[in-house]
């Protein structure tokens, strides 16, 4: 059975133990959505002891930069769980997206306890890249 509450302009449904948190239909974050965010986790999860929690990113297309950092932090120091519903194109290319969560069996992307290793270039020579861009 879904639970569902309000907290300020954020809806909250609650099925099997895991919080669904909806802020809406916005398309851009800005640093106030994600200040209400950070107040509605820290209830959660600090009063209400909630260690699985999912955000409906269905119609975000811009995120803060935050957003991804803070999620991390409440993992790494209360071991809560996060969960994010398909997010827009726009967000899925992030590199903080593709580097810290994974689709599950769910159909949410999960934020993984080991991020994927950084996709930067290991070495600076840049030769082997020339040669065969110049051969095409």
């Amino acid at each position: 059975m879904t639970v569902q509450r309000h907290f300020k302009r954020m809806l909250i449904d609650v099925q099997d133990g895991v919080h669904l948190l909806h802020i809406g239909e916005m398309e851009i974050w800005d640093g106030a959505d994600l200040a209400l965010l950070r107040e509605g986790l820290f209830k959660l999860i600090e009063h209400e002891r909630c260690r699985a929690i999912a955000i409906d990113m269905r119609y975000v297309k811009y995120i803060p930069s935050g957003f991804f950092g803070m999620l991390v932090d409440w993992q790494e120091k209360r071991g809560v769980w996060f969960g994010l519903t398909t997010p827009q194109p726009n967000v899925q290319r992030m590199l903080w997206f593709r580097r810290f969560f994974q689709l599950n069996a769910d159909g949410l992307y999960g934020l993984k306890e080991e991020p994927q290793e950084a996709m930067v270039a290991t070495s600076h020579d840049t030769s082997e890249c020339l040669t065969e861009t110049a051969a095409i």
